[in-house]
């Protein structure tokens, strides 16, 4: 490659068929990506600077804090509230909206992000990774939640990096969605993979086999078909994939095709879903249909949904097109 493309110069020679763009975008997603690479700079380094292991607290969503969700998370929250470029954030380890201090100027974005999902797997060595999304807003405005609430159709940018052998950028802006792979030698993200498309066909599925039994009749028979292989109504052989990591089980996908399931359970009828909507469900799907696949609850399209807090839950069905719309069939024969 002797003319790597950087985000940054691929960013710039996107905005320049936009008449009305200033520029704020393009410094906003560099403030983005700067704090992710001092994200990955403390994932790397793990254990031998003490961020490993449990920070002995809860989030907002009663889950278990790993000291890397704190650390990350105010990695994101540092590295934006003094840019201009934001009128408020929210992130997955606080209940309310973040405002920016008012010794900073507003800017006309909102941002959300989950700063290191699949933390359960820190310690253990697994891929982990960082998702947002980018909303518009009213510029110079104190931004109340309903400003946050917006359908995932309407985002104007979203995006994860993921931790892993290499770090990962996989980013779209509504104009299709391309890949950038960190050169650690010059600290650049560089465009590496370009128009990145989800095959419509797949023989892999990722689900955590485990919730089975608290599973809705549809997801149980397409998971039963799957399961039966060759000698099944379906006529091949499935492999099941689950990393507990929804970046590394969304970029398998982008790559060689798939379908990932959260769906629907009943195993706790206060969080009959498992995935958030506004910083994990939103961005991914935007990512997924934007390369040509689907994201559904089983029962509604993802980026159709009104949201009604910026903690809500969704079921998640997304992946290949074919295999998404045939459990979309499932749940509507039911």
């Amino acid at each position: 490659m002797t003319n790597k493309v950087t985000l940054t110069r691929f960013i710039i020679e996107q905005q320049r068929g936009l008449p009305e763009a200033s520029g704020t975008f393009t410094l906003l997603l560099n403030n983005i990506i700067t704090a992710c690479k001092q994200i990955a700079n403390k994932v790397n380094r793990g254990q031998l600077i003490g961020v490993l292991g449990s920070a002995g607290s809860e989030n907002v969503q009663g889950e278990i804090q790993k000291k890397l969700d704190i650390i990350t998370h105010e990695i994101m929250v540092n590295q934006l509230n003094w840019t201009g470029h934001l009128a408020g954030m929210a992130s997955e380890e606080l209940d309310d909206v973040i405002t920016i201090p008012a010794n900073y100027p507003k800017g006309k974005y909102l941002v959300l992000f989950d700063p290191l999902d699949g933390s359960s797997n820190i310690d253990v060595n697994l891929a982990v990774g960082t998702i947002f999304s980018v909303l518009r807003c009213r510029e110079g405005i104190e931004p109340t939640l309903d400003d946050f609430l917006a359908k995932g159709s309407e985002q104007a940018c979203a995006g994860f990096v993921l931790y892993g052998p290499s770090t990962m950028l996989v980013l779209t802006t509504g104009k299709g969605v391309n890949g950038f792979t960190l050169d650690q030698d010059i600290g650049e993200f560089i465009l590496t993979h370009p128009n990145m498309r989800v095959p419509e066909e797949t023989s892999e599925f990722a689900i955590n086999m485990s919730n089975q039994r608290f599973w809705e009749p549809p997801v149980q028979r397409y998971i039963d078909e799957c399961l039966q292989g060759k000698e099944g109504l379906r006529e091949k052989d499935f492999n099941m994939r689950w990393v507990a990591s929804f970046v590394a089980d969304v970029y398998r996908i982008l790559t060689r095709g798939g379908v990932f399931l959260y769906p629907l359970d009943n195993r706790d009828p206060a969080k009959p879903a498992k995935l958030r909507i506004m910083y994990e469900a939103n961005p991914m799907a935007f990512i997924i249909e934007q390369a040509g696949g689907l994201c559904s609850t089983g029962r509604e399209r993802i980026l159709d949904i009104k949201p009604t807090g910026i903690h809500q839950r969704v079921p998640v069905v997304l992946g290949s097109k074919n295999e998404v719309e045939r459990i979309i069939r499932y749940h509507q024969d039911a």
